[in-house]
């Protein structure tokens, strides 16, 4: 069995649900039956022990996380994590001068991006972006549908370039392609698909270069573009941070889906048996989605991967990203109102959907602080079709905050992970000194329990003092910039 995923939006986090508004819920006094809720109250209570992420098991995560490292550097295959070379060995340095444009590709929705740069002295003079959204048919549509959308798109973004957008005449337009997919790269401009994740499955893809896709396709629809430089959100986002930030080493994205990558000594990837390059650090792309070692699992997240389109697949994903987080807390509501009647003698029929409750409300349910809880009452009516009291309402709380804290801690626990291979191999220098974690994404920027969740670990995995050297930062759409500042560092064009 599978089903077709409705991953929230970046912006989505935390806002009203679209569409009509449910009628406002009236407050339920009476207790539903005590039953019910103490039924519900020992589900909570397993998946609370199931999900613990108390200090022991975030050392080992953080541990399982620098061997998987090691293990993927090593070889091909070595490990979970693909450790995937980015081919990024030179960084923006402020001297780019031009104007460029950046597609972002890695959910449901696309943007594209152009930015005038000035040099060192006035480096981005200005930018615009657009978001387009992609059809759910699309995702599961074939190769050439996909990358005609996208690039006729680009095309309709290219003919409004005007203001202080100029190109020189007689030029090709230059693009980075974020394309958040894991990809075998082989050079900075070319990369091969290796799967589709996120709840893509378009075919016709897999095996083939994704640069060479979007550039036949920008040939079909007239539009006088080439790809300079193909990177992932997160090699995007590192780029984007270092540019205005020397101190930024790792990068992070925490959205609809999760990545991170790094920099890394050339000399320290064995599976480099000739280094590509003459420089002497490189950007790894970590793949840590797919990591699996040691994770706290429960029985509705084994429930959940196993109806997925990739059982036994990304399982670090589906634990901490924005995608899966609502889908958990769905299911566990679900087994409340089924064993437990929490919402009444009948299954409410929107519970049963898959993906009905999204992260962006999960997160929305732990802002209310109404004595009441009526924000949570509005948002259960919407998504059971049910009024609910307020004991009901606590649970609800309660559970949606076991999956927040145990993916914020999880995340954090990764962080650190690589912060120490990094440590380790620089014999005291990471640690020592003021490192930046760049981080984007919607689940990142718009949940404030998660951010929490995710700060907390890494304090208590590094203690108060090393902790206070690093810093975690927003780098709010810093993959767009950071493409685009690639494909002019790349670019076939003198600066």
């Amino acid at each position: 069995m599978s089903f077709s995923a409705g991953p929230p939006a970046v912006r989505s986090f935390c806002s009203p649900r679209s569409g009509r508004r449910a009628p406002r819920p009236r407050v339920v006094m009476t207790v539903r039956s005590s039953n019910a809720v103490s039924g519900a109250a020992s589900i909570l209570t397993k998946l609370q022990r199931d999900c613990a992420t108390p200090l022991p098991v975030l050392r080992h995560v953080a541990d399982a996380m620098t061997a998987d490292m090691r293990a993927g550097l090593q070889a091909d295959g070595g490990s979970d994590l693909k450790m995937i070379l980015s081919y990024v060995d030179a960084l923006p340095t402020g001297n780019e001068k031009g104007l460029f444009y950046a597609l972002d590709l890695g959910g449901t929705n696309f943007r594209v991006l152009r930015v005038q740069l000035g040099g060192k002295d006035e480096r981005v003079i200005a930018t615009e972006f657009e978001q387009v959204s992609i059809p759910q048919d699309l995702m599961f549509g074939t190769s050439e549908e996909l990358f005609d959308f996208i690039a006729s798109g680009l095309a309709k973004f290219a003919l409004k370039e005007a203001g202080k957008f100029h190109l020189p005449k007689g030029r090709t337009r230059e693009l980075g392609f974020t394309f958040s997919f894991p990809v075998k790269q082989t050079s900075i401009d070319s990369g091969i698909l290796i799967k589709w994740t996120k709840g893509f499955a378009v075919s016709g893809t897999a095996g083939k270069d994704v640069v060479a896709c979007l550039n036949e396709a920008m040939i079909r629809q007239g539009l006088n573009m080439r790809v300079s430089a193909l990177v992932n959100d997160a090699v995007g986002t590192l780029a984007g941070a270092q540019y205005w930030d020397d101190d930024v080493m790792v990068a992070v994205i925490l959205g609809t889906g999760t990545n991170a990558c790094y920099v890394e000594c050339v000399g320290a990837i064995p599976k480099l048996n000739s280094p590509p390059s003459t420089s002497a650090k490189t950007i790894v792309s970590t793949e840590w989605g797919a990591f699996s070692n040691g994770l706290p699992l429960s029985e509705f997240d084994r429930e959940m991967d196993s109806e997925s389109i990739n059982p036994g697949e990304q399982i670090f994903e589906k634990t901490i990203s924005g995608m899966y987080l609502g889908e958990i807390a769905r299911r566990v509501l679900l087994r409340m109102a089924k064993d437990a009647r929490l919402f009444g003698d009948s299954v409410p029929e929107k519970l049963q959907m898959p993906f009905s409750l999204r992260t962006p409300d999960i997160c929305a349910i732990q802002q209310d602080s109404s004595k009441e809880f009526e924000h949570v009452g509005s948002i259960l009516y919407d998504v059971a079709g049910e009024n609910s009291n307020l004991s009901v309402r606590k649970i609800v709380i309660d559970v949606c905050d076991t999956i927040a804290k145990r993916g914020g801690r999880l995340a954090g626990a990764g962080i650190v992970g690589i912060l120490q291979k990094m440590e380790e191999d620089s014999k005291g220098v990471v640690f020592g000194k003021r490192t930046v974690v760049a981080m984007d994404g919607g689940l990142y920027e718009h949940y404030p329990q998660y951010r929490k969740y995710l700060q907390d670990a890494v304090t208590e995995l590094l203690g108060p003092d090393i902790s206070k050297n690093i810093v975690i930062e927003h780098s709010k759409d810093g993959s767009g910039i950071g493409a685009a500042l690639l494909a002019a560092t790349n670019s076939m064009y003198p600066h």
